[in-house]
C-alpha cells in the first residue's frame, strides 16, 4: 500500500510498538496501519492528523474471555451493552463465551444464531468460543470448521445446567478429538473431589466462601490436564488462573515442551481476599479471589512470562443474583470496561511499564487465538487503537459504566488511567465516554 492511499495519520509522543514506546505517527490507509514513521513525517496531502500529544497510543485490547449471554439471557448483558463497555475501555476485539446464554454455542446451528444476534449490535470486532460437553463430541470439527477459535469446557459444575462438566474420560475424548484438527481447548481448572471435599457454608463471609474453594482443587485440575495435554500432544489453555501454586508445574510442563498457555484476569491481579467485606458478593466468583501472598505470586509469574495474558472473564448478571450469601450468589465479575485501568494501576505500582500491558492485554491474547490482524502497532495489521491518558485518575462510578447492570467490584475504587478514545480500522468508535453506532465485524478463525 502506497502513502498515496493514506488518509489518517495518528501521531503521539508515546506510541506503543512490539519495538517499545517512542515516538512516532502511525500511517493508516484502507482500515490497516501503513507505516509506523518518524514523530515528525510529514502529514501526506488529503489525509487527516489525529496529534494526541503526550496521551499513549496503544494496540487496541483483545479480550478473549467475556461473557455476552445473548441470547437468552440479554437481561444479564448483551452484544449491544457489552461491546460499548468494551470500546469505552479500549477493546477492540473481544471473543464470546459459550455458555450463559441460550442456546449455548455448542453445535454449528447454535453458533448461527450466536452470530445472527450479534451481528448488527457489535461495537468491536467479536468472535465466538464453543463449548466442548459431554454429548457433543461429533460436534467439535463441524463447529472448528465453521470458524470457532477454540473449545471451552468445565471439570466442575458451570453453574447452568445446559452447559455440564466433562469427566475425565470425557475431557480426553473431546481433547483428542480436537488435537486431531489442530484445535485449542481451554478449561475452567477446578477439580470436582477437592471442592466437594472443602467445607461448604452458606452466609455472608468471605473467608467460608473462600475455604470452599481451595488452592488445591485448582492445581490438581492443572496437574490432571497437563498430563492428557502431554499424552495426547494436544493444545490447551488454562482459563481464569487464580491460585500461585499451580505456576510452577506449568512453567515446568512448557520446558518439557507441553503445549500449555495460561491466563489471569484484573480481578486476581488487583482485588485480594483481605479486602473483600463479608457479604459483598459483588466480589464473587470461580475460583475465588484469593489472599494478597498469591497476588504476588500472579504478578511474578506474570513477570517471568508463565502467565500469558490478562482477559477479563466479564461474567455479569442481573442485580438480584448478587444476594449477600456467598454461596447462593451468581458468580462473576464485571469489569470489561475497567481492565485496562485496574491492571495499570497495580502494574505501575509494581514497576511495570505500558508495553507490558499492551503485550498481556494485546499481543498475548490475540496471539494465542491466531488473530494475526490484531494485538500490535506495526504495518499490516488493522487500525485498532487505544489512546491511554495514563497519569489521570478516575474513580470508578458503576452508574457510568455501559455494563447492562452497574455492579461491579470495582466500584468506588480511584484508578490511573483515562481512556480518552478508542479506534477500529482507523474509525474512532469511543471518544470521551461517547460512542459511535456499531461498525464492529464478526470474526472466524484464520480469516
Amino acid at each position: 500500500m502506497s502513502g498515496a492511499d493514506v488518509n489518517l495519520v495518528l501521531r503521539s509522543t508515546r506510541v506503543v510498538t512490539p519495538e517499545g514506546t517512542r515516538p512516532a505517527a502511525v500511517t493508516v490507509a484502507g482500515g490497516a496501519i501503513d507505516a509506523v514513521l518518524a514523530y515528525d513525517t510529514e502529514v501526506p496531502a488529503g489525509a487527516r492528523l489525529e496529534d494526541f500529544g503526550d496521551d499513549v497510543l496503544l494496540p487496541g485490547l483483545v479480550d478473549t474471555h467475556v461473557h455476552v449471554n445473548d441470547p437468552g439471557r440479554t437481561e444479564w448483558e448483551g452484544f449491544w451493552t457489552a461491546t460499548r463497555a468494551a470500546a469505552a475501555g479500549g477493546i477492540t476485539t473481544l471473543l464470546d463465551m459459550p455458555l450463559n446464554s441460550l442456546p449455548p454455542t455448542t453445535t454449528v446451528d447454535h453458533l448461527r444464531t450466536k452470530r445472527q444476534v450479534a451481528a448488527a449490535k457489535a461495537h468491536v470486532d467479536t468472535g465466538f468460543w464453543g463449548g466442548a460437553v459431554p454429548a457433543n463430541v461429533k460436534d467439535l470439527r463441524p463447529l472448528h470448521e465453521s470458524g470457532v477459535f477454540g473449545f471451552k469446557c468445565f471439570l466442575s459444575p458451570s453453574g447452568v445446567e445446559e452447559f455440564p462438566e466433562l469427566d475425565q474420560e470425557q475431557l480426553a475424548r473431546s481433547m483428542a478429538e480436537i488435537a486431531g484438527f489442530g484445535g485449542l481447548l481451554i478449561v475452567h481448572a477446578e477439580d470436582p473431589r477437592h471442592l466437594a471435599a472443602a467445607p461448604q457454608r452458606s452466609g455472608p463471609a468471605y473467608a467460608d466462601f473462600l475455604a470452599s474453594r481451595p488452592r488445591d482443587a485448582e492445581n490438581t485440575a492443572i496437574e490432571g490436564l497437563i498430563a492428557h495435554a502431554r499424552r495426547l500432544n494436544a493444545r490447551v489453555h488454562v482459563l481464569h488462573l487464580s491460585s500461585g501454586d499451580a505456576l510452577p508445574l506449568i512453567a515446568a510442563a512448557r520446558r518439557d515442551g507441553v503445549r500449555v498457555t495460561v491466563e489471569s484476569c484484573p480481578h486476581f491481579l488487583t482485588l485480594t481476599a483481605e479486602e473483600v467485606p463479608d457479604g459483598a458478593t459483588e466480589f464473587k466468583c470461580c475460583p475465588p479471589i484469593r489472599e494478597a501472598a498469591n497476588q504476588d505470586a500472579l504478578w511474578d509469574g506474570l513477570a517471568d512470562g508463565t502467565i500469558d495474558c490478562i482477559v477479563s472473564d466479564h461474567s455479569p448478571c442481573t442485580t438480584d443474583l448478587k444476594t449477600p450469601d456467598f454461596a447462593s450468589a451468581w458468580g462473576g465479575i464485571s469489569s470489561l470496561q475497567l481492565g485496562l485501568p485496574a491492571i495499570w494501576t497495580e502494574a505501575r505500582r509494581r514497576g511495570h511499564s505500558l508495553d507490558d500491558v499492551a503485550r498481556w492485554m494485546s499481543a498475548a491474547p490475540a496471539a494465542l487465538v491466531g488473530l494475526t490482524r490484531k494485538g500490535a502497532i506495526e504495518a499490516g495489521r488493522d487500525a485498532d487503537f487505544a489512546v491511554l491518558a495514563p497519569d489521570e485518575t478516575f474513580t470508578v462510578d458503576p452508574a457510568e459504566l455501559f455494563h447492562r447492570n452497574q455492579v461491579t467490584a470495582y466500584a468506588g475504587r480511584t484508578l490511573h488511567g483515562v481512556v480518552k478514545s478508542t479506534w477500529l480500522r482507523g474509525r474512532r468508535i469511543a471518544a470521551d465516554g461517547v460512542l459511535t453506532e456499531p461498525t464492529g465485524r464478526l470474526l472466524e478463525r484464520n480469516h
